[in-house]
C-alpha cells in the first residue's frame, strides 16, 4: 500500500468508530474522553500537511487550504448545528468534528496497482463525502425496517418507523414506544426513561405489569433511588429495580409522598419532580401513557432508532474504498 505517511496514520480512526459504532449499539452511551485525542491527532496531521506545502503558494497549496477551510470552518460547525436543533445527538456532533479535523482532503491508498477511494469529487473535501454517504445510509434504514415488518407480515405507515416486540424484553431495549393509551403515535415514552423510572422508584417492570393498579396509586411509592441515566449498561441487565444500590437514595421520600394526591397517577410528577436531571424530554403525560401501555399489552411498537455513529462508521469505511457514492450517482444521472 503506497500513501503518504499521515493519509496512513488517519487509518487509526477506523477501528476507533468501529467500537464506537458497536457500544453505540449495545448501550447508547459514547464515553467523552475518546473525541479530544481524535481533535489534537487531526489538528497535527492538519499542520503536518500545511508544513509540507508551505507557503501554500500554487495550484496544490491553495486547493488543500480550500479543502482544509471547508472541512474545518463548514463540515465541523455543521455537526454543531445538526446537535443544536436536535438531528443529531451529542455524540454524533462530536464525532463529526472528529472527521473534519481527521479528513479535510482525499486520501490515496495504493493497493495492488489500484487506487482507493475509487470515486473522488471535484471539490475533494473528504469530510463531506464520508457525511454524505452517512446520510445515504441512514436513508435507507426506514426501509430495512420496513422490509423487516413486512417479512414479519406487519405492514402499515408506521412500518417504517418502529416494529412490534414483546413488552418483557423493552429492559435490555433502546429506543421510543411507538404508542401511548391513546394509540399510536410517535412521541412515546423513551425507553431510558422508563428505566430511570423504574430505577427511581425502586421497581421492576414485572412488577409494574403484575401489580399496576397499586403502582399506579402515588401513595404507592416510598423510598425513591438514584434513577441512573436510564442506561442499559447501568446497574443490572434487567431494568435496575430493587437490586440498584441503595446507597444513593433520595432524602426527600417521605415528605414528598405526604404530598403526593390522586392528581398524580404513577407518581409522574413527583418523578420528574425530584428527579435532579432531565428524562430525555419526558412529561407527565407522556410517562403516563407509556406505563399504562406497558402495564397493560404483551405486545408494544417500539421506534428503535439508528444511532448515527453507525452509518458513520460505515460511510467511513465506504469513503475510504469505494469513495464518494452521491458523486458517482449524480455521475450516472448526468448531473456531474
Amino acid at each position: 500500500m503506497v500513501a503518504t505517511l499521515p493519509d496512513l496514520l488517519r487509518l487509526v480512526a477506523v477501528p476507533v468508530f468501529a467500537w464506537a459504532a458497536l457500544r453505540d449499539v449495545r448501550t447508547r452511551r459514547l464515553p467523552n474522553r475518546i473525541w479530544p485525542p481524535l481533535y489534537a491527532f487531526g489538528a497535527l496531521l492538519l499542520v503536518w500537511e500545511a508544513v509540507s506545502l508551505w507557503p501554500l503558494a500554487g495550484f496544490e497549496g491553495r486547493l488543500f487550504l480550500v479543502q482544509a477551510a471547508i472541512s474545518v470552518l463548514f463540515v465541523a460547525p455543521l455537526g454543531y448545528a445538526f446537535w443544536y436543533v436536535g438531528a443529531f445527538g451529542g455524540a454524533d456532533a462530536k464525532a463529526l468534528i472528529a472527521l473534519a479535523l481527521l479528513f479535510p482532503t482525499f486520501p490515496a491508498y495504493e493497493v495492488a496497482g489500484v487506487v482507493f477511494p475509487l470515486v473522488e469529487t471535484q471539490i475533494g473535501v473528504f469530510s463531506l463525502t464520508i457525511l454524505t454517504n452517512t446520510v445515504l445510509l441512514g436513508l435507507a434504514y426506514p426501509f430495512g425496517l420496513a422490509a423487516l415488518n413486512l417479512r414479519r407480515g406487519e405492514l402499515s405507515v408506521n412500518a417504517f418507523f418502529a416494529r412490534p416486540v414483546a413488552t418483557e424484553s423493552l429492559p435490555e431495549r433502546h429506543g421510543r414506544l411507538f404508542e401511548d393509551d391513546a394509540g399510536e403515535t410517535r412521541n412515546g415514552l423513551d425507553l431510558d426513561a422508563l428505566r430511570m423510572y423504574l430505577r427511581w422508584r425502586g421497581a421492576t417492570l414485572d412488577g409494574l405489569r403484575a401489580d399496576p393498579d397499586r403502582l399506579r396509586d402515588p401513595e404507592s411509592v416510598g423510598e425513591t433511588f438514584d434513577p441512573t441515566d436510564g442506561g442499559t449498561h447501568v446497574g443490572p441487565r434487567t431494568d435496575g429495580g430493587a437490586e440498584v444500590e441503595r446507597g444513593s437514595a433520595s432524602g426527600a421520600g417521605d415528605d414528598a409522598k405526604r404530598q403526593s394526591t390522586c392528581d398524580d397517577p404513577w407518581a409522574a410528577e413527583r418523578f420528574l419532580s425530584e428527579i435532579d436531571r432531565g428524562a430525555y424530554g419526558t412529561d407527565a403525560e407522556t410517562l403516563r401513557g407509556g406505563l399504562a401501555v406497558v402495564a397493560r399489552e404483551d405486545r408494544v411498537l417500539v421506534s428503535p432508532g439508528m444511532p448515527f455513529i453507525v452509518p458513520m462508521a460505515a460511510g467511513l469505511l465506504i469513503s475510504l474504498t469505494y469513495g464518494d457514492a452521491l458523486f458517482a450517482l449524480l455521475g450516472v444521472v448526468g448531473l456531474v
